[in-house]
């Protein structure tokens, strides 16, 4: 097994609320009860979650996104100059649309006391005291840039390329204090690579956002790597390409021909695929992968229903993966995580165990 994440057996992030979780988060927006207790809640339940993953195998944890309500929007409420607005309409999934919420830029973007801060120190300490690394996701720049629409830039800037140079240093200053809280491992999940290999996608973001797609992996792959430029040695920054994941549905469809090049020549340490479906199209797209110094992290296991995977058709594909970069740059996860948003998937949490637990026992036997 791989000394240094992402490990060979890795996990996207969230996990799926337990409902006394839910009735603490819902008793705490209606003035039932005051922040204090629900963190009191949040923190009985993290715990609880950090010593299962332990416990199933797994050498890295995460608080499950379980002090979030959105797996972005809480994230971006937290920036200087950036808050969550109310919509007319929300994200449009396949049979299933999101609560009305858009994200508004209302003035100059910036990183300074984020409260994500806090709830990394707290999984911190959750995950050494049971012997695991901890692991934090945040949302992409790049998902910021790619889901704002033209009237929801106000006040500071007058057009979508104005605010890039702010992005990028609020990225970096968010890098700088997460490692400085002791963060050696850190995620940004980002759907707009996702977007980009969809027609329908990038159709919607020219008619609806007014925005120009051509050239967008190019100005996604220069943000990224402005941002990442310059980042402590020790510290491990991964993505995860998610093409949708709200109540088990999806949005993009399409193969990941279309930006492999630019997505990895982003200077990620690794990257967590989306492959349990055929709308992710083959592993072709894997032979841009750079030799020796970046991990493909496999999302071979879905986090969308509870039925169990062939553990055999999984290293068959893993085999399949192979032929087109290193097995020794290649690793095993679930698809994406159990609960993008508190809503969650639909499975049951049973299920959700099951799948971690063949996530670790298949990536055992093929990286031995």
């Amino acid at each position: 097994m791989t000394v240094n994440p992402p490990y060979r057996a890795d996990i996207v992030g969230s996990f799926l609320r337990p409902q006394a979780l839910k009735a603490a988060r819902a008793d705490h927006a209606d003035g039932r009860i005051d922040a204090d207790a629900l963190r009191a809640v949040e923190d009985a339940h993290i715990s609880e979650l950090v010593a299962k993953q332990a416990e199933n195998g797994l050498r890295l944890g995460t608080d499950g996104e379980f002090r979030r309500a959105w797996w972005h929007f809480d994230f971006f409420d937290g920036l200087d100059g950036v808050e969550i607005v109310e919509s007319d309409h929300g994200l449009p999934f396949q049979g299933a649309q999101t609560k009305q919420r858009a994200v508004q830029i209302s003035g100059r973007i910036g990183f300074s006391d984020h409260p994500h801060l806090a709830h990394y120190r707290s999984i911190a300490e959750l995950a050494q005291a049971a012997g695991i690394q901890p692991k934090f996701t945040i949302p992409s720049p790049t998902v910021l840039d790619f889901r704002l629409e033209p009237q929801n830039i106000v006040g500071a800037y007058g057009h979508r390329d104005d605010y890039v140079d702010d992005l990028v240093e609020a990225y970096r200053g968010a890098v700088r204090a997460f490692y400085d809280a002791g963060a050696r491992y850190l995620q940004f999940d980002d759907t707009a690579w996702a977007y980009l290999c969809s027609d329908v996608e990038l159709e919607r973001a020219r008619t609806e956002r007014g925005i120009e797609t051509d050239g967008l992996g190019e100005r996604y792959a220069s943000i990224l790597n402005r941002v990442l430029e310059g980042k402590p040695d020790d510290l491990v920054v991964t993505t995860h390409v998610c093409r949708g994941n709200f109540r088990s549905t999806w949005i993009s469809s399409g193969g990941y021909e279309p930006i492999a090049e630019n997505l990895f020549g982003v200077a990620y340490d690794g990257f967590f695929l989306e492959y349990d479906s055929d709308r992710a199209g083959g592993f072709e797209p894997l032979r841009f992968l750079s030799p020796g110094e970046q991990t493909v992290v496999l999302g071979l296991i879905t986090t969308k229903t509870g039925e169990l995977e062939d553990a055999d058709e999984i290293k068959r594909r893993i085999e399949e993966a192979a032929r087109f970069a290193p097995l020794e740059q290649l690793a095993l996860s679930p698809q994406c995580g159990f609960a993008s948003t508190e809503e969650g998937n639909v499975l049951t949490e049973d299920e959700q165990w099951a799948k971690i637990r063949a996530v670790v026992d298949i990536a055992a036997d093929v990286w031995k």
